[in-house]
């Protein structure tokens, strides 16, 4: 009759919760840079699927050096479940991309993901320094390759290309959720190239409860693209109504230069 608990010797047992805590530290440590940034895998996302990777990894190694798993089932090999885990986790990453018309989003935080069960694999086989030395190359992967990487697209391909392009951007949202619907717009435009020259609220109607938030921006060159990832968080709050964003015309940035 097979027991209803497998016992783990204490030493053991001790190894176990280390490892998988610090599996958890590094993947939060991975997810909060990406949570400061509005990401969709944030903190929770990113500890929870390190700590899924090295639980995988601990299982196959506590079935290793079981007496009655060797019994029933032969040797165990252990880095099977490392290969199924990286197959697991592209099913994960697979559904936070999103094609948008012609773009596709998502990408970055799907690789992220990956990362993130990398670093767990690792802790779970007890490779700790690895593990934080990975930790820590993502996360400087993300920060110091970010401007990087804006500078390479943003680079004017002539001279037309250097004359800035004014926007609006407008958002209707609750009136009690306006202070929040500005807090996001001001951080989606910091991480990004474009100047934050002017943001404005208005109620929409009397009674309505709902109030138009508006922000003018100016940009080197014309980047739609760039300003519609930027803005793109605010889209998925529950408490934002309507999203629109165009291009101002010459005389609006004039005003704003003045």
């Amino acid at each position: 009759m097979h027991p209803f608990s497998q016992s783990v010797p204490a030493g053991e047992l001790a190894v176990f919760l280390g490892r998988a805590v610090i599996a958890l530290l590094l993947g939060g440590l991975i997810g909060a840079e990406r949570q400061w940034r509005s990401r969709m895998a944030g903190l929770r996302t990113n500890a929870l699927v390190a700590l899924g990777a090295a639980l995988f990894e601990l299982l196959s190694l506590l079935l290793a050096v079981s007496p009655t798993a060797s019994l029933e089932h032969g040797a165990v090999d252990f880095t099977r479940v490392t290969a199924y885990i990286v197959s697991g986790v592209g099913f994960l990453g697979a559904g936070v991309i999103i094609r948008d018309g012609v773009n596709v989003r998502g990408i970055n935080t799907a690789a992220t993901i990956w990362c993130s069960a990398a670093v767990g694999a690792l802790c779970g086989t007890g490779y700790l320094l690895p593990a934080t030395i990975g930790a820590l190359a993502v996360v400087v992967g993300h920060v110091a390759l970010r401007p990087v990487a804006r500078r390479i697209d943003r680079r004017p391909a002539d001279q037309a290309t250097e004359v800035e392009t004014a926007y609006r951007f407008e958002a209707v949202c609750a009136a009690a959720e306006e202070a929040h619907v500005r807090v996001l717009l001001t951080q989606a435009i910091s991480g990004s190239d474009f100047r934050l020259r002017a943001v404005l609220s208005e109620d929409l109607d009397h009674g309505s409860g709902r109030v138009k938030v508006t922000a003018d921006l100016v940009g080197s060159g014309r980047d739609d693209v760039a300003l519609e990832a930027a803005v793109s968080r605010l889209s998925l709050e529950p408490a934002v109504a309507a999203v629109s964003w165009r291009v101002a015309d010459d005389r609006r940035l004039e005003d704003l230069d003045g």
